[in-house]
């Protein structure tokens, strides 16, 4: 396996320089949800199905169908705004912070597989921390449409969705489902960003062409986040799509008793219903991703490499 080594030096950093994957992160993050969010309400819809016994379908065709026929076309982009605000926060942190680390330690040593790992799996949690609130207000605006007319919550947007949280039930409303969204988080940054590295390493020293060691190393990427998320992503969901019933109790206590009772009433297959569906959301955006950070990347490289040609010709 082809281990990270330290990059030289290149001088102090400047303010840009901490900044920089930060801001394509959570850029790339919001393009990549610009374009993969009709899959994303289609994935909701799926893990919601059969929920407490219910009768649902789960053919993602029947489910896209159902949803234009309710609410036209854009019902499948509902919760649009914050899926962007989840990108601008979460994906903003998890991905600079990833970066930040990894590369303070290709700067100290070489860099290993578990470093990897755990640089995942840090940045993951704390990144999801911060994204939170804009993930269960984009959950409850894509999983509106399955609740009977009365009990719909109809936020018109990211921004009334937060505050009528905040004024409905407390501050910390906005943070419910906080235990299973971190889980989700830090299994996804492992499979993308570990997967990603550590794929890359290997095509580097088996293949030749350049465009397909960074295709498959994003393809696999992808398929790892996946797998590793899927469970945690499920249960994540009916936890924050959750209402008080007719005699004010939740349906579910707790993070542990939504993964029991699913699994007593729906059997273990159910936290991987819908595992294409979900890839195809996961796999698109986390390609989509990272091919923007690349691209960013290597056009501010340019830039500095072409002002610094132009400066030692004066």
């Amino acid at each position: 396996m082809v281990m990270h080594t330290a990059p030289a030096t290149t001088g102090p950093k400047t303010l840009w320089d901490h900044a920089q994957p930060f801001v394509f992160g959570g850029a790339a993050g919001m393009f990549a949800t610009a374009i993969v969010q009709p899959t994303d309400m289609i994935k909701t819809r799926i893990q919601l199905a059969g929920e407490s016994g219910a009768k649902g379908s789960t053919n993602p065709i029947t489910i896209t169908k159902q949803i234009i026929a309710q609410d036209g076309v854009k019902g499948m982009y509902a919760g649009m705004s914050a899926g962007l605000l989840r990108q601008a926060t979460y994906t903003t942190a998890r991905l600079g912070l990833f970066r930040t680390i990894t590369n303070h330690i290709d700067a100290q040593r070489t860099r290993t597989l578990a470093d990897t790992a755990l640089a995942g799996l840090v940045a993951g949690g704390l990144g999801s921390i911060v994204g939170t609130p804009a993930d269960l207000a984009m959950i409850r605006m894509q999983a509106d449409g399955t609740l009977p007319m009365e009990q719909r919550r109809n936020y018109t947007w990211v921004g009334n969705a937060l505050a009528r949280i905040v004024r409905e039930e407390g501050f910390m409303g906005m943070f419910k489902g906080c235990g299973p969204v971190v889980v989700r988080a830090m299994s996804l940054n492992v499979g993308m960003l570990a997967g990603h590295d550590q794929t890359l390493d290997y095509l580097k020293a088996h293949v030749e062409s350049p465009w397909l060691q960074t295709a498959g190393a994003k393809a696999v990427s992808g398929f790892f986040a996946a797998a590793f998320s899927l469970p945690f992503d499920f249960v994540k969901t009916r936890i924050q799509k959750q209402k008080p019933g007719p005699d004010g109790q939740l349906p579910y206590k707790n993070t542990l008793d939504c993964a029991r009772k699913s699994l007593v009433q729906e059997g273990p297959m159910a936290f991987y219903r819908g595992f294409w569906v979900y890839y195809m959301r996961i796999a698109p955006h986390v390609m989509i991703t990272l091919f923007t950070v690349d691209a960013l990347n290597d056009a501010v490289k340019k830039i500095k490499e072409k002002r610094a040609l132009e400066k030692s010709q004066h």
